[in-house]
């Protein structure tokens, strides 16, 4: 299914290397116009890297993080940008819906988004997800056949200019310039943050009386303003109760937890009964179009 999808949209692909369209040649390479090639691997995602890239977030973090999101501890947050862009698009002109997780990690966010909004519009939304982490893509990819998963860098992304339609973007890194170009002219971004109490029982346990402690994602915002208009700005809070394998993953999933001590980690997998979640989820259009 993945590389049936990648064939039905190679529209969407640009060569990394040197910005020429792509296309698929049989069912296993993407190839641009000045031949560099890019091969399908066998569970349908391609990797975009011509070269290894190191990164924090391992095979385990991302075992972690899907044992998490399965146990629900994102739903209310996935639930609600679900609603905004379902009650957003069912008002506008959009054709085919494309939408790409930036950072989609082990691809969990994006099929659960892609389930809801089939669910709410009864539309058909073609997924990609793009992450650093070739273990992610590689669990995403095995996980989740209906999406087209790549591994590639956000900062000289394989795709064309004007070629998605809501680009959403969970609790990592942006950059603005390259949203700006990917999303189409009434496009959707819509980017989660951490809200300054999320995580707190594990802020006070790992880091009591240090600068990690408190969170402030106020930077964050002006930054997002400063280059998207904003049309929704919603909070979602709430408590979830955590027993202790469980709560050991959500450890293993943060990276709060990469310099920790492991003395106080385990302390923390006791004591810790309920955890605050807080999010701010951002919803924005492109700002020279909304001036113009």
């Amino acid at each position: 299914m993945s590389k049936q999808a990648i064939i039905k949209n190679t529209d969407l692909f640009k060569c990394p290397l040197c910005s020429s369209k792509m296309d698929m040649i049989g069912e296993k390479s993407l190839v641009c116009l000045k031949n560099h090639c890019f091969d399908l691997a066998r569970s349908g995602y391609v990797n975009f890297f011509t070269r290894p890239v190191k990164t924090e977030y391992d095979q385990a973090m991302f075992h972690s993080r899907s044992i998490i999101s399965k146990y629900g501890f994102f739903d209310s947050m996935l639930d609600t940008i679900t609603d905004i862009i379902g009650n957003t698009i069912h008002h506008s002109s959009l054709g085919r819906t494309v939408m790409l997780d930036a950072g989609c990690g082990e691809g969990s966010h994006l099929h659960q988004v892609m389930e809801k909004l089939h669910l709410k519009t009864q539309r058909k939304f073609t997924g990609v997800g793009m992450d650093l982490s070739k273990e992610g893509i590689q669990m995403a990819s095995k996980q989740y056949p209906d999406c087209i998963f790549c591994v590639g860098d956000l900062t000289r992304s394989p795709f064309m200019d004007e070629k998605f339609d809501v680009i959403i973007n969970i609790l990592s890194p942006s950059n603005y310039g390259e949203f700006k170009r990917l999303i189409t002219k009434d496009g959707l971004l819509i980017k989660v943050i951490p809200g300054k109490e999320y995580l707190k029982e594990l802020r006070e346990a790992l880091y009591h009386k240090t600068d990690k402690q408190r969170y402030s994602n106020e930077k964050v915002r002006r930054h997002f303003n400063d280059h998207f208009n904003l049309i929704v700005s919603q909070q979602v809070y709430y408590n979830k109760a955590m027993d202790e394998e469980t709560l050991a993953h959500l450890i293993k999933m943060t990276p709060l937890s990469w310099s920790a001590a492991e003395r106080e980690i385990n302390k923390a997998i006791h004591a810790i009964k309920n955890i605050t979640v807080d999010f701010t989820i951002l919803c924005g259009k492109r700002k020279e179009l909304q001036q113009g």
